[in-house]
């Protein structure tokens, strides 16, 4: 039930509402406040130090203020020290870190053993590298922590490989840095006893994918060394099924720790909707009231009432938007508080990053607005309040963000402001699904050939593969049928030892972690040459076409030129009131069918299978930041990429359709109505970003012979999207539904139908239409049975 920790109860609606409608500065509870729940205080409870744990170390935490530890953390520590692999899934600020310091700092007492730490993003790394480090400088001085990754300058690296025994590193440098050469880091794999996961429910999709592949590569090595008794320890957002999630991440069986004993103050939360701003987007649909100016209200009103504050938004522009908007809001109510506010977001320097939560801390910040940097283990605890600004993608991130608020036992509260999307509007209407039902599990698929393929080369690049390797990663006969392909492709050759990489370049080299396939374009400063980073080939299209607005470290960019030829990006420095959406058309062939529910006497059939999509960028609009609303619209003139893919769909007679309730000249806007809905509400059932995936619906598609929607992986061979959508069927389709029905307003707008990547300009849609099919869709999948792939009944 969502977040387990954190149990809701819901008391009296009036009462809570109008205790969030008086912090706000409100003399009613304003209609905008559509629910309320209080998440109850929660008592601490605590364990004994592990026996095993050196004096030493207990005096240095003991300096932090923390005399013992949490019955989790010892939990979950006992278990790594028993050559366990585990996940430690509790919520914000529960202590985590503490949890693998311990066997790590018992273990490595024996002067050879070593440790590596992983951590998504550089900015966590350097967090949790201080606390190593203080670990080191008071008592526990057998630690020898050192950051390697990009940042790193040569001389730290040599003093890396040679002398450090907890490394703290990313999945980009272990794999593109570390792994390739790890002939200079041997001695370091062969008594490499911890592998530290930390926030390990962000590894999904392509990401998480090609992780689970490099993690692989790790263990593959260290066996070579002769070291098998590698344990892993996993530190991670609540989620439904954490020992299952990292198992599939690690590629070997795993233990959890689900039971957060950590103490945690009541959280009032409020469902928030704002209200229609009586601005216009396409066919004059109306348009709610933008996240940053809502989101931007909130922390000024929180902030004139002392309430220490941080608003969460997903994207840096909008971050540091927000903290304008309040920096102007507070000085018109009180100067003194202007400096009282702050942005915080990936990109800040260290020492700019470290103030921003030392004042958080001690109080000289009373608004900070945030991307999801501050949900990712920073250390900032006891705040009295949390806005998050749009669903931040994921129950667990939800989850991670709430808890924010009332770590230090006090009563805090927090908002959550729905954005004009349809998982927004569903969710702010269905409470429940947020707090009743499980978090989501990660999704990925190390499986998918166009990311195991390539790993496979930079593995043999590695060490030359054996046919005992095939099945390390993952079904033998599948990873073998890969590596002839690629044999016969001319990447790897056959010899008596094994398959070797034959190429002069560094097969590691040309796989972005981040990215599925198609390697990586360099960003370039049109002015200076510099490289400022890069980007899929796949994405290049869509983000970083002529024209397009690109942001780098909180700073704009406007793109200058996309050669492909070269896979090069130029941009150009520039401030736009404006931000950009490209617009693009799409056909979608199939390529056969994995699996088929269908359903008498509905002929509805709902379908998973492999396909190809033919996709084509035409246009960028450009939008203004404050409102959203579309300034111009100007052509593009790029190739058409293709797309091999995985799919799911559903298709039947036009008659059915008909008989449910349509007429034949509504059925093209209807079907397109609960096309770009159902996009919309994919993450509720699969842990994906909107612009994941895509989307297409026919009347009459030239392959099923009727009218056809279709939802498909944005990515290279699919990362189990499409997969988890047909699975989870049923609620997929009735939440779109409600999520459409709920929505005020008349004809369809962004909050359900309307789509921001439309290439038909949003048209024709027929939000009544659309709910006629999803209702059909609904009831006859209550009766859809499995059938051989196929075969049509």
């Amino acid at each position: 039930m969502g977040d387990p920790n954190l149990r809701s109860v819901s008391p009296s609606h009036d009462h809570a509402a109008a205790y969030l409608a008086e912090l706000l500065g409100y003399s009613r509870v304003p209609d905008q406040l559509v629910h309320t729940r209080v998440l109850p205080e929660r008592t601490a409870r605590f364990s004994v130090w592990p026996q095993s744990l050196p004096e030493k170390f207990r005096t240095a935490v003991g300096f932090t203020g923390v005399e013992h530890p949490f019955a989790h953390q010892v939990a979950a520590a006992e278990l790594a020290s028993a050559g366990e692999h585990v996940v430690l899934a509790t919520g914000t600020a529960s202590g985590k870190s503490l949890a693998y310091h311990m066997p790590v700092a018992t273990t490595l007492t024996d002067g050879i053993s070593t440790a590596l730490y992983l951590a998504p993003t550089k900015a966590l790394s350097a967090d949790q590298l201080a606390s190593w480090q203080y670990l080191a400088d008071h008592g526990v001085n057998w630690l020898r922590p050192a950051a390697y990754d990009g940042d790193t300058d040569p001389q730290s690296r040599t003093w890396a490989r040679e002398h450090a025994n907890v490394l703290v590193t990313n999945p980009d440098m272990l794999h593109v840095g570390i792994l390739p050469n790890h002939s200079a880091w041997s001695k370091f794999f062969r008594h490499l006893k911890y592998v530290i996961v930390d926030e390990a429910h962000t590894y999904r999709g392509v990401f998480g994918s090609h992780v689970a592949v490099v993690l692989t590569r790790l263990r593959r090595i260290c066996a070579h060394l002769g070291n098998t008794e590698l344990v892993f320890f996993g530190a991670s957002a609540t989620s439904s099924a954490p020992a299952d999630s990292f198992s599939a991440l690690i590629g070997t069986p795993a233990r959890s720790v689900e039971e957060d004993t950590s103490g945690h103050g009541e959280v009032v939360v409020g469902f928030w909707e704002s209200e229609f701003s009586g601005a216009t987007g396409e066919h004059d649909a109306p348009l709610r009231r933008s996240l940053v100016a809502t989101g931007a209200d909130m922390l000024t009103d929180l902030a004139v009432n002392s309430i220490r504050s941080v608003a969460f938004i997903r994207s840096r522009r909008g971050a540091e938007a927000m903290a304008q908007m309040v920096k102007r809001q507070l000085a018109e109510v009180d100067p003194s508080l202007v400096g009282r506010a702050a942005t915080y977001r990936a990109g800040l320097l260290p020492e700019e990053r470290r103030e921003v939560e030392e004042q958080l801390n001690n109080g000289k910040l009373l608004a900070v607005s945030t991307t999801p940097a501050l949900e990712l283990g920073i250390d900032i605890a006891g705040l009295d309040g949390v806005v998050v600004a749009g669903w931040p993608g994921t129950r667990a991130s939800f989850f991670q963000q709430l808890g924010r608020a009332g770590r230090a036992g006090q009563r805090s509260i927090a908002l959550y402001v729905a954005g004009d999307d349809p998982m927004d509007t569903y969710l702010v209407h269905h409470p429940q699904a947020v707090f009743d039902l499980a978090v989501e599990d990660n999704v990925i698929d190390p499986q998918n050939p166009h990311i195991l393929s390539a790993h496979l080369c930079a593995a043999a690049a590695e060490l030359p593969l054996q046919p005992d390797d095939l099945g390390v990663f993952g079904d033998a006969d599948h990873v073998r049928d890969i590596v002839e392909e690629l044999t016969t492709a001319g990447y790897l050759r056959r010899r008596p030892a094994g398959w070797y990489w034959t190429h002069e370049q560094h097969a590691a080299g040309m796989i972005s972690l981040r990215d599925a396939g198609g390697g990586p374009m360099q960003i370039i400063d049109g002015e200076t040459g510099a490289i400022l980073g890069s980007i899929g080939a796949e994405q290049a299209h869509s983000q970083t076409h002529p024209g397009a607005v690109y942001m780098h470290q909180g700073r704009t960019w406007v793109v200058e030129d996309l050669d492909e030829e070269h896979s090069t990006v130029v941009v150009l420095r520039a401030e736009p009131e404006y931000y950009t959406q490209a617009r693009d058309v799409t056909d979608v062939e199939i390529l056969g069918e994995d699996a088929r529910l269908y359903s008498e006497p509905d002929d509805l059939a709902w379908v998973h299978g492999p396909v190809k999509v033919t996709n084509q960028v035409v246009s960028y609009q450009r939008k203004e930041v404050s409102s959203g609303k579309a300034i111009d619209e100007q052509p593009l003139d790029l190739p058409a990429r293709e797309l091999y893919t995985q799919g799911v769909w559903f298709t039947a007679p036009s008659e059915q359709f008909i008989a449910a309730g349509l007429t034949t000249d509504r059925l093209p806007g209807a079907l397109h109505a609960a096309e770009h809905a159902m996009i919309g509400m994919m993450p509720l059932v699969a842990s994906n970003d909107r612009w994941d995936i895509g989307g297409v619906s026919l009347v009459l598609h030239p392959d099923t012979e009727a009218p056809t929607v279709f939802v498909y992986d944005g990515h290279p061979g699919g990362v189990g999207f499409a997969t988890r959508g047909f699975s989870q069927a049923s609620t997929w389709i009735t939440a779109t539904m409600h999520a459409i029905e709920d929505c005020a307003c008349t004809d369809g707008c962004p909050s359900c139908v309307q789509s921001p990547k439309c290439g038909n300009r949003n048209s024709p849609l027929d939000k009544p239409g659309a709910i006629v099919v999803l209702k059909y869709v609904a009831e006859a999948l209550t009766r859809a049975v499995s059938v051989p792939p196929e075969t049509q009944p």
